[in-house]
């Protein structure tokens, strides 16, 4: 472990994770590992402005910087990035986003700064030629493990909490994802779906989703009397709630459904060709997947089979 560079000063360490909130929340295990590797070291988090608040509130870090993704083109932000970087006295990085961009800003930094990830020259590289056939939580981990870190405790995410009394919620309730990436219509099983599940679960069900999945919500809720549409009135605080308040679970490809699993709530993941979860299904102490192509097609009584399993092992 260590926590003091030269002189007695606290060492510092950037880690750097820029992606979507699925990854982000994939990432919780590996922030967890790194702080547990430096207890005393000060540990700057470089990220995107969506997950300010998040990574603000975690016990891992520091400090949090939010221009980790400015344009190519934008040479003043990338100028003010580079500045910010040389200026700040790290000595070693860990590159969880370990893209094309992440791995180019190694050269923002001194050579003599250590580097975990798969940017050219790093001191500490993940070389396994298969890592991008590992799912993401071993990829991270073995990553790890190459850069010296031996100890990887389970996350603690209490900290991640919020007061739902404004909700008036059910006392037995069933959580519903129906949305995804709009770009990704492959990835959504049918709003007229999940309506359908819902109505027979002997439980009133609650739907979370961004603004923009609104109208899965409404189509839910007037399909299945009984249910409250909590979509676009809910941030990642509130989904840790609802997902600790949850009999079950059921949602897509999505975000909130690593965050619902993550928190330890029965979740069911429906996954259809657009993503594999070989590579990157949610994980957490009860977790079921389910894959059908096209998503679209799979019938209500095989998602009903699989969640009457899923509650049967936990």
């Amino acid at each position: 472990m260590s926590g003091r560079a030269a002189g007695g000063a606290r060492e510092r360490i950037l880690v750097i994770k820029l992606a979507a909130l699925g990854d982000f929340v994939q990432a919780f295990g590996p922030f967890a590992a790194i702080r547990a590797h430096h207890p005393r070291a000060e540990i700057t988090l470089l990220t995107t402005p969506p997950y300010a608040a998040l990574a603000g509130g975690a016990p891992w870090f520091d400090r949090v910087w939010t221009e980790g993704r400015p344009r190519w083109r934008e040479f003043g932000a990338l100028w003010r990035l580079l500045r910010r970087l040389r200026g700040s006295g790290f000595s070693r990085v860990y590159d969880l986003q370990t893209s094309s961009r992440s791995s180019r800003y190694r050269a923002f930094l001194p050579r003599r700064v250590d580097w975990s990830g798969i940017a050219r020259g790093a001191s500490h590289p993940h070389g396994n030629p298969d890592r991008d056939r590992m799912h993401t939580l071993d990829r991270q981990r073995e990553q790890l493990e190459m850069a010296g870190l031996t100890h990887f405790p389970e996350p603690d995410l209490g900290w991640l909490d919020a007061d739902l009394s404004r909700f008036a919620l059910p006392p037995r309730y069933t959580l519903l994802m129906p949305g995804a990436s709009a770009t990704r219509p492959g990835k959504r099983w049918p709003a007229e779906r999940f309506a359908a599940l819902a109505a027979g679960l002997g439980m009133p069900s609650v739907v979370v989703g961004t603004r923009g999945e609104a109208p899965l919500g409404a189509a839910i809720a007037q399909a299945v009397p009984g249910t409250l549409d909590l979509t676009g009135r809910t941030g990642i605080p509130d989904l840790a709630a609802l997902a600790r308040g949850a009999a079950l679970a059921v949602g897509n490809d999505t975000g909130p459904t690593h965050l619902v699993a993550a928190i330890g709530c029965p979740t069911l993941a429906l996954f259809g060709a657009e993503s594999d979860p070989a590579l990157c299904a949610p994980r957490g102490r009860s977790v079921a997947i389910l894959r059908h192509a096209p998503l679209a097609a799979l019938e209500v009584t095989a998602v009903r089979a699989a969640l009457d399993g899923l509650l049967a092992g936990d």
